[in-house]
């Protein structure tokens, strides 16, 4: 792509248009002053690429930042999650085999938080809800990031369920 140049006349500052450097010294048509034209600077291809680098690399801490703020975001509404680890069956004296239900609190925050009353859900194959059990968190206080285990023996038979789920029960305005 051929770009035109600009030029102006040191004495009387007329602007000129060329199409490439002369080779010697210009005059101007409208005050006779003559002058040499300077070849424009070339762009450096490593000034160039370092630009492109900074360019990428500003646009990484950026998605970074974001990315850290949205999970210190989600670490506040929620600071504590529940999780199950294991799911294991028992045989009860009655016969009736059960689900031994194990797993943690985590305490994800940078506070110590009270645990509220954990909550197993079992559902069955179309994903109704068969029972909810309700039982007391094995600690009533977690620091900073630490967890609790916890297990229980589910109440319900197992053959109606074929999903199970952990949550904290909400307290105060949560929903």
């Amino acid at each position: 792509m051929n770009r035109r140049m600009k030029t102006v006349c040191d004495f009387c500052k007329t602007e000129y248009s060329l199409d490439s450097v002369p080779k010697g010294p210009v005059k101007c048509a409208v005050c006779g002053n003559t002058w040499t034209v300077q070849r424009p600077p070339r762009r450096n291809a490593w000034l160039t690429f370092i630009a492109a680098c900074c360019a990428l690399l500003a646009a990484v801490v950026f998605a970074v930042a974001v990315i850290a703020q949205h999970q210190i975001k989600t670490i506040q509404e929620n600071p504590l999650i529940a999780e199950v680890s294991e799911i294991n069956t028992v045989t009860d004296d009655s016969g009736i085999v059960r689900f031994v239900v194990s797993g943690q609190v985590h305490n994800r925050s940078d506070q110590i938080y009270g645990v509220p009353w954990i909550i197993i859900v079992s559902y069955d194959s179309s994903g109704k809800v068969v029972d909810r059990q309700r039982f007391m968190p094995p600690a009533t206080l977690l620091d900073s990031g630490s967890h609790a285990k916890f297990m229980h023996v589910l109440s319900v038979p197992t053959q109606n369920v074929k999903k199970i789920a952990v949550e904290l029960e909400k307290t105060g305005g949560e929903k």
